[in-house]
């Protein structure tokens, strides 16, 4: 085998070695060797994970700052809208409070205006209770007449029966209503129209004619209108009403269909009197507009117009309201005296009975009440008075 040989690197000697020694020193070589690629292995894998660590930290903060930024961000949103519903729960709370305090501002306003009327209606009827007896008696009597009356017409049997009967009371309850107003049945050609009522003022003067038509049938029919526009341009009236017992489906008490009034028999009157009324503050008008035409145009137009036609619904709806609480009020006040004469009757009847029974004991020791010693006429006359009521 041939021995191996190393050369010494001072003074360039060849020296021989053997296998032990060879073998040793390959060893110690060798682990050298190891243990620097160890170390430098283990510097290069601490090197990359302090690289990779270092890279981690970088982006968990990239990230960590991100996520801050978001919930940041989304937490100035939360506090913005939590600002917006506080505002938004303050603003309504604010009109809540407004909306109570109109309510209640209205009511007491209501409350008070219904006082008023009651009080009003209330004195008025005081005045009225203070009435003579025999205006009291004058108007029971006329009540009773005129119920009779509308009995008797309600007994009536064919529709056209009604409807002239319809058309009779109508044509009296204007007359009644409103004296100072000329109420004729409409002339002779004109068939659809009922009753002319010619308008006067206070100082007599002619200030227009409304021309009224009454319906008493089971149904609403449109063509009513136009035949009545075309007797309205016939007798050349100023207004033209018509009073049906079935309105249209769109009217509940009054309304105006191409210029044609439409209402019924509980609102008529109150229509007619405002009515009137516009007819006559139009004529006086008018007669201080002499020569003005544009001025005349401009009240042709109002007069036309939705704005007028709702106006004069709201006055006959408050009419119709306050009518109708007075009725209720004078029904109970008549209610009332009938009580109080049938107590004031029973007095004077137990009153002639006891003054009898001691005039039949005493005799003429009893004084007479001139009262008591009424005419046996005048006491017969009273006697069929009660039973007529």
């Amino acid at each position: 085998m041939k021995e191996q040989t190393i050369k010494c690197p001072q003074c360039g000697q060849i020296i021989e070695l053997n296998q032990a020694l060879s073998s040793q020193i390959s060893f110690e070589i060798e682990e050298k060797l190891r243990l620097e690629f160890n170390q430098r292995f283990k510097d290069e894998i601490g090197k990359r994970e302090e690289k990779i660590k270092k890279e981690k930290d970088e982006e968990i903060h990239v990230l960590v700052k991100d996520l801050r930024e978001q919930l940041n961000h989304k937490s100035d949103k939360l506090k913005d809208a939590q600002q917006k519903e506080l505002d938004f729960l303050k603003r309504q709370r604010e009109l809540e409070d407004r909306e109570h305090a109109f309510k209640l501002e209205m009511e007491r306003k209501l409350t008070e205006e219904r006082s008023k009327i009651r009080s009003d209606v209330s004195m008025k009827l005081s005045e009225e209770h203070r009435m003579k007896d025999a205006e009291k008696e004058k108007q029971i009597n006329d009540l009773r007449r005129q119920i009779e009356e509308l009995n008797r017409k309600a007994e009536l049997g064919s529709q056209q029966s009604q409807g002239e009967v319809m058309e009779l009371e109508l044509e009296n309850v204007l007359r009644q209503t409103f004296r100072h107003d000329n109420i004729e049945p409409v002339p002779k050609g004109v068939k659809g129209a009922d009753v002319m009522q010619h308008v006067y003022s206070k100082s007599g003067q002619l200030c227009g004619t409304i021309l009224w038509e009454s319906k008493r049938t089971k149904n609403w029919s449109d063509g009513w209108i136009q035949k009545l526009k075309d007797d309205q341009r016939e007798v050349k009236a100023s207004i033209a009403v018509i009073v049906s017992a079935v309105l249209p489906k769109d009217v509940s008490y009054i309304g105006n269909n191409e210029g044609i009034w439409i209402t019924d028999f509980s609102t008529a009157m109150g229509l007619a009197a405002v009515l009137r009324t516009n007819i006559i503050e139009i004529a006086q008008t008018q007669n201080s507009m002499m020569g003005r035409n544009e001025k005349k145009d401009l009240l042709y137009n109002y007069l036309s117009s939705q704005v007028f036609r709702q106006r004069i619904e709201a006055i006959v709806e408050s009419f119709k309201a306050m009518n109708d609480d007075l009725e209720s009020e004078k029904r109970a006040m008549y209610k009332i005296w009938e009580k109080r004469k049938k107590q004031i009757d029973r007095v004077i009847q137990n009153t002639s009975e006891m003054h009898g029974e001691l005039e039949g004991i005493m005799g003429n020791a009893l004084p007479p009440v001139q009262m008591l010693e009424l005419p046996l006429d005048d006491i017969d006359n009273n006697s069929d008075d009660e039973y007529t009521t």
